[in-house]
């Protein structure tokens, strides 16, 4: 927690040096319509978690190969995660009256996984990576006929994952207290095929002469992420770069909330998910009833349909309840319903505490099976055309409970730019034997 809290004190020493500076620039660059900038939102959160059933070991503690070769895969998904997410929110008015928010976003992400260190069986790949991801969103809102339009991109890059994203949204008000809004979005991204080294000391790859553990002529790496890797096709090193393959994410989102009376406002919201291109990862391991070893092998295409209905109830002034409920369904074979409750509670005018709980169960997808489980025929092929271990398709349930915190006092913090401060923390606990543990602070500065 000490790193945590230096993080934070440096960052907001930063932010207020350079808050009137930002402002004024902005100013001067927007004479006939000046953006402002009215918020600075800075997220901070450790992510911890705990578990057996690693996709990378093949859905846990596998054994390679046979006798004194033999080789122990622990199956721990022991994982943290140490993320800090800065916003910038600049506001102004152009020439015709409409209003122009431009939100600019910056992320890091930085996480340890015991599992990943696994990608080589002798467990010297590296355990840890890094994600950086900008955003940045500009909506144009006509506030006297509730209309508004925006588009928005959005980046994101860590060692074995690209992603590139376009959105645009629209939405407008009724006289009757009702509100419609609509989103497409487009995720364009790249996955570096990082495939485990299991072939490279048990097999002759790209030859007949011994069975190839994986698809026939696939490319393989040494699984390493260090500029040591390299690239193998039929047991040559061709290249020092490792190949990657697209994955499409094309998703259509609708709502629709309605102020009921004043006590009850009620959504309801809709999306259409497609996905096409490569979608596993080259480095989770599947082992047959055989001990045959394959990488997860899943369709090119996927559909998702989410249904989600959200119902806020406000008991007073002093106490919100907030319920959603969202079922979901894809065409691999895979449902869940999601359920939670957010119960906010003043305090005082200015300090609130909010619990909450949700509830999650889904069915397995159809292409999974545990650690063996999956079968192979007479002559030692796979049964199936596609197969996977990762317990994410399993079928399990899970509850999140957790409590926060939040207090915004009026005029804000004492002598600083800081409006708000909120605390949040939450437990996991899954089915499958999986638990984390997360906590976030949430500063607003205005």
């Amino acid at each position: 927690m000490k790193k945590l809290s230096l993080t934070l004190i440096g960052l907001y020493l930063l932010f207020l040096h350079g808050f009137s500076q930002v402002s004024k620039q902005y100013e001067n660059i927007f004479q006939s319509k000046p953006l402002k900038l009215e918020e600075i939102n800075l997220v901070t959160s450790y992510y911890t978690q705990n578990g057996t059933h690693s996709a990378v070991t093949g859905g846990g503690t596998a054994i390679l190969g046979i006798g004194a070769n033999a080789i122990k895969l622990p199956g721990s998904e022991q994982l943290n995660d140490f993320a800090n997410m800065l916003e910038l929110k600049l506001v102004g008015y152009g020439e015709t009256g409409n209003k122009h928010t431009i939100i600019a976003g910056l992320g890091i992400d930085h996480h340890t996984a015991a599992s990943q260190k696994y990608i080589s069986p002798t467990g010297a790949s590296k355990p840890e990576g890094t994600r950086v991801y900008p955003s940045l969103n500009w909506t144009v809102e006509n506030e006297e006929k509730g209309t508004e339009v925006g588009i928005g991109t959005y980046y994101s890059h860590e060692y074995n994952y690209t992603s590139f994203a376009l959105d645009g949204h629209v939405g407008f008000k009724n006289k009757t207290g009702g509100e419609f809004s609509a989103k497409v979005s487009a995720y364009f991204d790249q996955v570096s095929m990082i495939y485990p080294t299991d072939d490279s000391t048990k097999y002759k790859t790209g030859t007949n002469s011994i069975a190839n553990p994986y698809d026939e002529f696939i490319i393989k790496t040494n699984a390493s992420r260090s500029s040591g890797g390299g690239v193998y096709y039929g047991g040559e090193k061709e290249s020092s770069s490792i190949p990657t393959a697209a994955r499409n994410t094309f998703t259509a989102s609708f709502s629709y909330a309605q102020v009921i009376n004043k006590s009850v406002q009620l959504a309801i919201l809709f999306d259409a998910v497609k996905q096409d291109g490569y979608l596993g990862l080259p480095f989770h391991r599947v082992i047959f009833n055989n001990h045959l070893e394959r990488i997860e092998k899943l369709p090119s295409s996927r559909t998702k349909i989410p249904l989600g209905l959200r119902l806020n109830y406000f008991i007073g002034d002093d106490i919100i309840v907030r319920s959603y409920y969202r079922y979901y369904a894809d065409d691999w074979g895979l449902t869940s319903h999601t359920a939670s409750i957010e119960v906010p509670y003043k305090i005082t005018p200015f300090f609130s505490v909010s619990p909450f709980y949700r509830y999650y169960t889904q069915t397995a997808s159809k292409y999974f099976a545990p650690l063996y489980e999956h079968k192979v025929d007479a002559i030692g092929n796979p049964k199936e055309t596609y197969f996977t271990s990762n317990y994410a398709a399993s079928a399990f349930s899970s509850n999140y409970v957790g409590l926060g915190m939040r207090s915004a006092p009026p005029g804000g913090f004492k002598d600083t730019y800081l409006a708000s401060l909120e605390l949040r923390f939450g437990h996991y606990v899954q089915t499958t034997d999986l638990n984390s543990n997360v906590i976030s602070l949430h500063f607003t500065f205005k």
